[in-house]
């Protein structure tokens, strides 16, 4: 019999609503099946109807009811399971919304406890905290000292002398790109108050040079914009504010105006090798290697760090294309090999960076030049 007929054979009956009257096997099923034979029931089978609440399909079984009357008994047994079912299912549905909501609440309340938990809360803010400044795992002796410092800078307060020094040479791993961002935002924003409270030009060189390392140049250009309105024809002030101007102005990719602001700091303090490493830096910048490079030595022959000038150049390699990478690192190495060996081993440089899939490799990389 295929499954259809099974069907039919439940539906006839009036038990399509209980799957194991057209499920094969099931024992309504062969029970049912026994029935629409003529055969013989059991005494268990007949308990089985009974226990079942199939008591329309039972009188049916043993003659009691004709077929007329067993179909009007037994629709109404299928309608009141129909019935009974659907109550069931409402109620089942509301203990199991009301479980969830229970659970919901439980779980929020411990939750609530948890926020609450003094060590939960520490242990929360610290970690927040770490991320916020991008630092990972601290050593377990550095572990007070550090969370006091990060507490300290994520209040907008700033760091002694002695505390910069141990983050920079002791605790240098957490001394953090965001970190070193934040702490030069607050050493800005203090000189700059001391600037406008005292005006002291020198703070405001000072505050320029900080509002720049925290990735602010343009705060920078208004508050040196306002610093050469006041000061006198002091050549060695306005140098120094022509040439933080003009780093501020290479910042914002205003190479044009930084080269003309390094011009004139060069031209009032010829002896500074600051405009010098600005011209050399603008100048590479701008395509111009061998007036970059000339400026580059210049400044070095005044007394310009040459880690400095370094940490120049690999910044500068890292923003440029591989390309430009090898172009710049040729040349230099042709201009002085010995100065510039370190170049040789530029991921950039190389004939095998010239193809995308090494360039891709290349620029991941260069992430990792220590500077």
């Amino acid at each position: 019999m295929t499954r259809s007929l099974h069907a039919d054979l439940a539906k006839r009956y009036f038990l399509e609503d209980l799957p194991g009257a057209a499920q094969l096997g099931a024992r309504l099923n062969g029970t049912l099946l026994k029935i629409d034979s003529g055969e013989q029931m059991t005494a268990l089978q007949r308990q089985f109807l009974a226990t079942t609440g199939l008591h329309a399909l039972n009188a049916l079984a043993d003659g009691t009811l004709t077929l007329a009357e067993f179909r009007a008994a037994a629709e109404q047994e299928q309608a009141a399971r129909i019935e009974e079912a659907s109550a069931k299912a409402v109620k089942d549905a509301a203990e199991l919304a009301e479980r969830a909501e229970a659970g919901a609440a439980a779980v929020k309340a411990t939750f609530a406890a948890m926020a609450n938990d003094p060590a939960l809360r520490r242990k929360r803010e610290a970690r927040e905290l770490r991320q916020r400044f991008g630092v990972g795992y601290v050593e377990s002796e550095d572990y007070p000292r550090v969370m006091a410092l990060l507490r300290q800078v994520a209040n907008r307060q700033r760091l002694k002398v002695e505390d910069l020094a141990w983050l920079k040479i002791e605790a240098d791993y957490c001394w953090t790109d965001e970190l070193q961002r934040a702490w030069h935002a607050l050493e800005a924003a203090a000189l700059t108050k001391a600037w406008e409270s005292s005006g002291d030009p020198w703070n405001a060189v000072n505050a320029s040079g900080h509002w720049r390392k925290a990735g602010e140049p343009e705060r920078a250009l208004r508050l040196t914009e306002a610093a050469l309105a006041r000061i006198g024809p002091n050549p060695k002030l306005r140098s120094a504010l022509a040439t933080t101007r003009g780093g501020a102005m290479r910042d914002l990719r205003r190479l044009d105006e930084a080269k003309a602001l390094a011009s004139e700091a060069h031209n009032l303090t010829s002896s500074d090798y600051r405009p010098c490493t600005l011209l050399g830096a603008v100048h590479i910048e701008l395509g111009d290697l061998p007036t970059g490079h000339e400026w580059y030595a210049k400044a070095e022959s005044l007394g310009a760090p040459r880690q400095a000038i370094d940490h120049e150049l690999r910044g500068f390699l890292m923003r440029s294309s591989i390309q430009e990478q090898q172009r710049i690192c040729e040349f230099l190495l042709r201009q002085d090999p010995e100065r510039f060996a370190w170049l040789r081993h530029w991921p950039g440089n190389g004939p095998s960076s010239a193809n995308s899939k090494s360039a891709q490799t290349t620029k991941s990389k260069v992430r990792t030049v220590p500077s």
